[in-house]
């Protein structure tokens, strides 16, 4: 995990000019102090600012870390990257909201340049994807699905069905028998939940 810096109960974490205060932290004269002993978090959540946290120990392991493999939910889709946000790192669920980038040349090992990212995923699709690098502030984390393990686990069709895989690149309606196009992922058995 990368570094994280340990705080402890009074220590001075910045001022409100450059952080809006999340959990286990309290404001005194526009500084953010910390109010727990535990690791500092900065999360940048859309805002303008990102929000400062205190987590404990045991929370701050439940962070989504490079290497990580983590199931993610797809938001949204353009043509260079899908938006995400982690629900689970490995099979443990994340209480906050952590959010990611597919980027188009992360999406499968060959054929970059081919990759069509309407034809991979789709707003709804639960995604198993691995972490590649954490971002920063600004930044979503950076994910990839670029192993035979790796993509689409769950889709539902147009028809609200629940999809069923038919090849590595394509899912089928058990309902309509409609097959849309994805970057379907070889799931091993231990990463299925029931």
């Amino acid at each position: 995990m990368s570094p994280m810096k340990m705080c402890f109960p009074g220590d001075k974490l910045c001022s409100i000019d450059d952080c809006k205060p999340g959990t286990g932290v309290h404001m005194r004269h526009s500084v953010i102090y910390s109010s727990l002993v535990g690791y500092v978090l900065k999360k940048n959540e859309g805002e303008e600012l990102p929000v400062i946290s205190v987590v404990r120990e045991t929370e701050a392991k439940l962070l989504p870390d490079v290497g990580a493999i983590v199931t993610c939910k797809v938001t949204s889709i353009n043509p260079r990257f899908a938006k995400v946000h982690i629900l689970y790192v490995g099979s443990t669920p994340l209480k906050d909201r952590f959010r990611g980038t597919i980027r188009k040349e992360d999406v499968r090992a060959t054929e970059k340049d081919k990759v069509e990212t309407f034809k991979s995923f789709r707003p709804g699709d639960i995604v198993l994807a691995k972490v590649i690098s954490l971002g920063d502030v600004q930044s979503n984390y950076l994910l990839t699905t670029a192993e035979n393990e790796l993509g689409v686990v769950v889709a539902h069709s147009e028809a609200g069905g629940q999809m069923v895989p038919i090849s590595w690149s394509e899912m089928q309606c058990p309902h309509t028998h409609a097959k849309e196009l994805r970057k379907v992922a070889r799931v091993q058995p231990e990463y299925l939940h029931a």
